[in-house]
């Protein structure tokens, strides 16, 4: 709140052109990464698609490590403009605004160390299942039971010979081993306490950042809502990973001012001009362009508050 509002206008339009490109990269790295990205039925055969593509490991978590890293631009970018255009906004939650998204980029960078550890591991056979024969039958029949014979032939393609039912419990064991191989990664804890902080942290942020952009008038407020809503959806994963692309890809335009019809007004404004509520908007639609005449009672006071005073007294 410090600065004059054409410095504020200045150091806005200087990093507008850094944070749209952040922005829109950020989550253009993010979906690339989910196609590099090794895949398999089951961790079993995820783990072997690491061991025999390390390379593939290595680009997609790199990927998410600079798109964390990127997105960190355009909070921090947003929570400053909130934070110029209102001495509500909390100033020491920045640390969080910065803090959420490099932890999420520090967690999927050593996540490559911990499933190529975890991959190692398996693929040597050290690797123990902690689920018994007996166990892994006992699934396996009761899936039979829920679907068919037919389910566990698609699902766990026997091989020649080989019965679905013992398919089926092979995989299960290698599933568990493969489990218990991620979770000894010596690195794997370390990896989910900064993906759970981070992940938290980023709603967290996302929610404040929106609903204060919503309320000083820098977003519209269908788009803070949205912005609230993209934090909650980091948390969801891949369920709902389309929010935080169209918010982010939509931000990044926003602050080029490529969008149709520009920037709401607070931007140019440099301080808030919050966006009027229903019951506003009607009564600003109702109120005749010359004011309230005299027949209505004089002094320009809509009829409607007139008598909600004279009520009163």
């Amino acid at each position: 709140m410090g600065k004059s509002k054409d410095e504020l206008r200045a150091r806005e339009s200087r990093w507008a052109v850094p944070v749209a490109i952040a922005s829109i990269l950020g989550v253009v790295l993010l979906v690339v990464s989910g196609f590099v990205k090794v895949s398999g039925d089951g961790q079993a055969e995820l783990l072997r698609a690491a061991n025999d593509d390390s390379g593939s490991v290595l680009l997609s978590g790199l990927m998410q490590l600079f798109a964390f890293a990127l997105l960190a631009l355009p909070l921090i970018y947003l929570f400053r403009a909130d934070q110029a255009r209102s001495e509500r906004v909390r100033p020491g939650l920045i640390g969080l605004v910065v803090v959420a998204p490099l932890f999420l980029a520090l967690s999927s960078g050593i996540s490559i160390g911990a499933t190529n550890e975890a991959a190692d591991e398996f693929v040597a056979g050290k690797a123990k299942s902690e689920l018994t024969k007996q166990e892994a039958n006992e699934e396996c029949v009761e899936e039979r039971k829920d679907e068919d014979e037919g389910f566990l032939v698609d699902e766990y393609e026997p091989a020649r010979g080989e019965s679905p039912l013992a398919a089926c419990e092979e995989r299960k064991i290698e599933d568990d081993e493969a489990s218990n191989a991620v979770g000894e990664a010596s690195l794997t804890p370390i990896v989910s306490g900064l993906g759970i902080g981070g992940a938290l942290g980023l709603a967290i942020a996302l929610f404040y950042c929106g609903l204060w952009a919503m309320r000083t008038g820098l977003l519209s407020r269908f788009w803070g809502s949205l912005g609230m809503v993209t934090g909650v959806a980091f948390l969801l994963g891949p369920i709902l990973f389309i929010v935080p692309v169209v918010w982010f890809i939509y931000f990044g335009l926003l602050v080029l001012g490529a969008l149709p019809g520009g920037k709401p007004p607070a931007w140019e404004a440099a301080e808030a001009i919050p966006w009027p509520t229903p019951g506003e908007k009607a009564a600003a639609e109702l109120e005749p362009e010359d004011g309230w005449d005299e027949d209505d009672g004089g002094d320009d006071e809509p009829p409607t508050e007139r008598r909600k005073r004279k009520q009163r007294e």
